[in-house]
């Protein structure tokens, strides 16, 4: 009887062993987790081609209208705290899972990555995120113009007073290189996340729990400014015409989050997709995103 457990318990840990591993998707500003154009669609594809996988596509709210509402003027460290939450009491999840952010969504997840390691996330892959944030709003989706032209004035005037701070969205991960002491001590949620101020070491040992660190940018990306910031590159202080790469800067030189010893440890993986903002053919996606789903 023994042996014919262990026989069992073999099969049964195979079985578990060979699922896939489940995905977590969270979408970018003005969209929702369910859009069958866009994470609607991703969610599907990804369950055609891998069998039997788990795909959450985070909803920040209760309808479908809040979370795209919640995607410009809910306080993003909120926003964290209620994944993190639904994501420890999600059963599918607690042998880990990967996560993957479109634009915004990129650097949003990874705050999940660097703030709650329980469940732990396996590989954060960033589309279109900006980990160094963005200057400039120069585009947005159709249908929240109004909104668009409203943030774009806001964002130039008064980002990092605290009201604006508290309830909008882009204001988080505004990043003015022309005045950074004044985005150090008023960012509520980037400077802390890249520990602009204070090193806080649990941030920096849960992100290099990471197996890999995926970041995507588009090579012809007419939204986010400056482009750089999805592979983690930014203005170089005092301007905005030069960007430095992630090598150059002082998160890297200084390892403030560890990225330099990932990179080393061949964590760090830069791709490029030769488009617009999230524009990728499905092929692209099978072929240079889909192997780091398995």
């Amino acid at each position: 009887m023994k042996g014919i457990s262990l026989v069992v318990s073999a099969v049964l840990l195979l079985g578990v062993c060979g699922d896939p591993l489940p995905l977590v998707i969270w979408h970018g500003m003005g969209d929702s987790c369910c859009n069958p154009l866009s994470m609607g669609g991703i969610k599907k594809m990804v369950e055609q081609q891998i069998p039997g996988i788990y795909v959450l596509s985070l909803k920040i709210g209760k309808t479908v209208i809040e979370d795209m509402e919640n995607s410009f003027f809910l306080n993003v460290n909120k926003q964290v705290d209620l994944v993190c939450e639904q994501l420890a009491k999600d059963p599918n999840l607690q042998q880990g899972y990967n996560g993957m952010g479109f634009s915004q969504g990129g650097q949003f997840l990874r705050a999940v990555a660097q703030k709650c390691p329980s469940p732990p996330m396996k590989n954060l892959i960033s589309i279109g995120g900006q980990h160094q944030g963005v200057y400039g709003f120069p585009r947005c989706p159709g249908e929240s113009l109004m909104i668009c032209d409203w943030i774009r004035k806001t964002l130039n005037a008064e980002a990092y007073t605290k009201a604006v701070q508290e309830r909008l969205v882009q204001a988080e991960y505004w990043h003015d290189p022309l005045n950074e002491e004044q985005y150090r001590n008023g960012s509520i949620f980037l400077a802390d996340l890249n520990q602009e101020l204070d090193v806080n070491e649990t941030y920096k040992r849960n992100l290099q729990a990471l197996d890999k660190f995926v970041m995507v940018k588009f090579l012809k990306d007419s939204m986010v400014d400056p482009a750089e910031s999805e592979w983690f590159g930014f203005y170089q202080t005092g301007q905005s015409k030069e960007t430095i790469p992630l090598q150059e800067s002082s998160l890297y030189i200084e390892d403030r989050l560890g990225l330099k010893e990932m990179d080393k440890s061949g964590k760090l993986v830069f791709l490029a997709a030769d488009g617009d903002h999230l524009q990728f053919s499905e092929q692209w996606f099978i072929e240079h995103i889909l192997p780091f789903l398995h």
